[in-house]
């Protein structure tokens, strides 16, 4: 599911690149590796020890699809049509297990800190680069182990077969989401490339019909132009949304092959609480977006364009409906209470990332065994019941993270404006203090705290605002009532 994605540019040493490296430290984020954990990678990036047995799949022609300056390529793929109708979907995942011992230096450091760490300016690995961006990478040109996922489909897009071994393959391309996109539109793409879009529109409409939800989250990027930040939003492609597919095919594949198996670990979410979509709903008035009460969110997602500024700020704040996910382990058996994700509108599965998310890697190890009808590793069954709790507080410091990477960048887009008036709508209020809330502008598209009022806040209702503080050092912006 999409995060918020910011980037900034600019020198090192201007004050918002000096602020998220001291956000860094007050939030305690893991730093260098430990010695012992950066040489068992070292020394697996050179000797990688998958267990048995490995398929030779390098003759596959694999590509990836990443941005332009990604290294730590988690996914590559090959389409193709079958034979007498239908797609054949390959996608082979990095194989993370091939190069981290179980209990060894670096597996005590991957459960510690769980996920990357997405800043505006820099990430914070998972794994030491040596293997996220070297070894381990689906790099072109460079035979590594993979899980390879095969998975069948019908004329419909609809998943008729599923196989998941071992292998080894050889990305053929680096492609990224403009190239494809261009060649694509053009004409000009090979069919392996052209079949993602046939699929990807294949697998939307599945999704609309069952009623799933996928985020076409726009990245803001923050620049420094004449001594004054400015915000910019990148949209997505629909390449963007057609490689997403991808993914999430895999990743419920993932889910019924575990479900089937009795053993595995989900990405579950409840469907939202009244107030979280009640509080979507004022963000909607803030933005001047129609949406009414008798239109499902899913039917209003898409209708919008996220190209539009008003728009892409919506989608940014729909991502708070994400927040109540978890991981759900079960075993023996026994399936949950809970097998659904709300969003995907299906079980689902967090399996196509584990250079840069620990759960992934467990999962595709529940996967291979229940392909093979094998019981799963025993390293797998003993950390099984504590993921969860590792994931939820890997997942609570990323939240932190990014809500605190948020402030900052509003901070610093509004320094300069202490004093301004803007048009803003009042989308939540203190229960015991409704002089205090929370305000959403209508341009830039920023959320912060209203505060000095002698009188309530009008909930749900337009207002004049000043900004009254925008401090990038303390990641603070407020403003009263104008």
């Amino acid at each position: 599911m999409p995060r918020r994605h910011l980037r900034v540019t600019g020198a090192a040493e201007a004050p918002l690149r000096a602020a998220l490296r001291d956000l860094r430290t007050a939030l305690d984020v893991p730093g260098p590796f430990p010695p012992a954990a950066l040489a068992e990678a070292e020394r697996a990036a050179t000797s990688p020890n998958p267990p048995q047995p490995v398929r030779d799949a390098t003759d596959i022609p694999f590509f990836t699809l990443d941005p332009p300056t990604s290294l730590d390529l988690d996914q590559a793929m090959h389409l193709s049509r079958r034979a007498g109708g239908g797609y054949r979907v390959r996608y082979a995942i990095a194989d993370v297990a091939a190069y981290v011992m179980p209990g060894g230096p670096l597996d005590v450091e991957t459960h510690r800190r769980v996920t990357t760490f997405y800043f505006p300016d820099e990430r914070v690995p998972l794994h030491p680069p040596v293997l996220s961006e070297g070894a381990a990478s689906l790099l072109p040109d460079q035979t590594c182990p993979a899980v390879l996922w095969t998975i069948d489909l019908d004329a419909d897009g609809r998943t008729v077969a599923t196989e998941v071994t071992r292998a080894a393959v050889r990305s053929r391309a680096k492609l990224d989401y403009a190239g494809v996109q261009r060649a694509v539109d053009t004409g000009t793409a090979e069919e392996p490339v052209a079949l993602l879009r046939d699929i990807g529109r294949l697998r939307e409409q599945l999704e609309t019909e069952r009623g799933g939800i996928s985020l076409n989250v726009p990245e803001q990027q923050i620049t420094e132009r004449d001594g004054q930040y400015v915000l910019d939003y990148r949209a997505p492609l629909p390449a963007d949304g057609w490689n997403a597919q991808i993914s999430l095919l895999t990743g419920m594949a993932a889910a019924d092959l575990m479900l089937a198996a009795g053993t595995g670990i989900l990405r579950t979410l409840p469907a939202a609480p009244d107030g979280a979509v009640g509080r979507l709903r004022r963000t909607a008035v803030a933005l001047h977006i129609d949406w009414p009460h008798h239109v499902p969110y899913a039917q209003l997602i898409r209708s919008l364009n996220p190209r539009q500024p008003r728009h892409a700020a919506f989608l940014q704040e729909c991502t708070t409906l994400l927040r109540g996910a978890g991981y759900t382990v079960f075993s023996g058996g026994t399936l949950p209470g809970l097998t659904v994700h709300s969003a995907v509108a299906a079980p689902y599965a967090h399996c196509t990332a584990p250079l840069r998310r620990l759960a992934d890697r467990y999962a595709s190890e529940l996967c291979l065994s229940a392909s093979a009808g094998t019981p799963p590793p025993e390293w797998v069954l003993t950390a099984l019941p504590g993921l969860p709790k590792a994931m939820a507080d890997g997942t609570r410091r990323a939240n932190t993270v990014e809500r605190e990477c948020v402030d900052i960048v509003e901070a610093a887009l509004l320094k300069d404006r202490i004093g301004e008036t803007f048009d803003a709508c009042v989308v939540d209020v203190k229960d015991h203090e409704p002089s205090i809330g929370t305000v959403q502008l209508t341009h830039p598209a920023v959320v912060a705290r209203i505060a000095g009022g002698q009188t309530p806040l009008p909930l749900g209702e337009r207002l004049r605002v000043r900004l009254t503080q925008a401090d990038p050092g303390t990641a603070k912006v407020q403003f009263a009532p104008a």
